[in-house]
C-alpha cells in the first residue's frame, strides 16, 4: 500500500512543475486524495458492498470535487491534475500512467445495465481539460485528447484527437502526434504542432480553387492574344469572361488561421 502511495506521489512530482515536495502533494492535491479514497470504495464494490462503495465515493466527491464511480478500474501512477468536475463512469478503465485534467468526463452512451458503457484508456493517455470521452471504446496507449474535444470513436495508439466531434491526427512512424520529444517525455493538455485535419482539407481546397482561377485567367488572356493576331473571331471571348483573378486565397487562409 505504501509503495503504491509513494509511486502515486512521485508521478505527480514528475509531471507537475508546481509540486515542490512530497508533503505538499500528500496534503494539498485533491487528485491524490481521490485516488486514495477510490481504492477502498472499489474494494467494497468488488466485495458486493455496493452501498458502502457508493457512499465512500460520494464522500470523496464532496471532499475533492472529483466523481469516480466505485466500479471504475484505475491503474497505477494515474494523475488527476486540478481535476475539479471530473466524472469517471462505472465501467471506465484508466490505464497506468494516465493524466486527466479538470472538467473531463469519461461517460457512457448506453442505458443497458451490465454493458460496457464507458471508455477504456490505455497506458500513458493524456485527457485534456474539458474533454468528453463517450462510449465503451478503447483509447490507445500514448494517445492524447485535446482540450474540449468530444470523442465518440476509438483513438489509435499515439494519435491525438481534437475538435467536436473529435478528429484523429495519426501518429508518425515511431513518434507521437503531439509535441513530445525524447527530451520532453511528458506533454500536457494534448498539445499538438500538427494542423487540424479539417484545416488541412480546407487549405487544400483553397489552394486548388486559387490555382484553377489562375489557369482560367491565363487561358482567357491567351485567347485574347489570338484575337489580336487575327487567328480567331472577336466574339469568342464572352463579355463576362473573368480576365482578372478575384479569388482571395490569402484572406481565406488568414481566416483559417494559416
Amino acid at each position: 500500500m505504501f509503495s503504491r502511495l509513494r509511486s502515486d506521489i512521485q508521478c505527480i512530482l514528475d509531471r507537475d512543475p508546481a509540486a515542490r515536495s512530497t508533503w505538499e502533494v500528500l496534503t494539498c492535491y485533491p487528485g491524490l486524495h481521490a485516488i486514495i479514497l477510490h481504492r477502498p470504495a472499489h474494494w467494497c464494490w468488488k466485495q458486493g458492498l455496493k452501498w458502502l462503495g457508493r457512499f465512500i465515493s460520494h464522500i470523496s466527491r464532496w471532499l475533492t470535487g472529483i466523481e469516480i464511480h466505485p466500479g471504475a478500474v484505475i491503474g497505477e501512477r494515474v494523475f488527476f491534475d486540478h481535476a475539479m468536475g471530473v466524472v469517471v463512469g462505472e465501467t471506465a478503465e484508466i490505464g497506468d500512467g494516465c493524466t486527466i485534467y479538470q472538467g473531463v468526463t469519461l461517460g457512457g452512451t448506453s442505458l443497458y445495465k451490465g454493458a460496457k458503457r464507458h471508455p477504456t484508456l490505455g497506458r500513458n493517455v493524456v485527457v485534456s481539460a474539458g474533454a468528453k470521452v463517450l462510449g465503451g471504446f478503447l483509447v490507445g496507449d500514448g494517445a492524447k485528447i485535446g482540450s474540449n474535444a468530444v470523442v465518440i470513436k476509438p483513438v489509435p495508439a499515439g494519435a491525438t484527437a481534437v475538435g467536436i466531434p473529435a478528429r484523429i491526427i495519426p501518429s508518425k512512424t515511431g513518434e507521437s502526434a503531439d509535441v513530445t520529444t525524447a527530451q520532453n517525455k511528458f506533454s500536457a493538455y494534448g498539445i499538438t504542432l500538427e494542423d487540424d485535419p479539417v484545416s488541412q482539407a480546407m487549405k487544400g481546397l483553397i489552394d486548388n480553387a486559387s490555382s484553377q482561377e489562375h489557369q482560367i485567367a491565363l487561358l482567357w488572356h491567351a485567347i485574347e492574344k489570338l484575337v489580336e493576331n487575327g487567328k480567331t473571331t472577336k466574339d469568342c471571348v464572352p463579355v463576362d469572361a473573368a480576365l482578372q483573378e478575384t479569388f482571395e486565397a490569402d484572406k481565406l487562409n488568414q481566416l483559417m488561421g494559416k
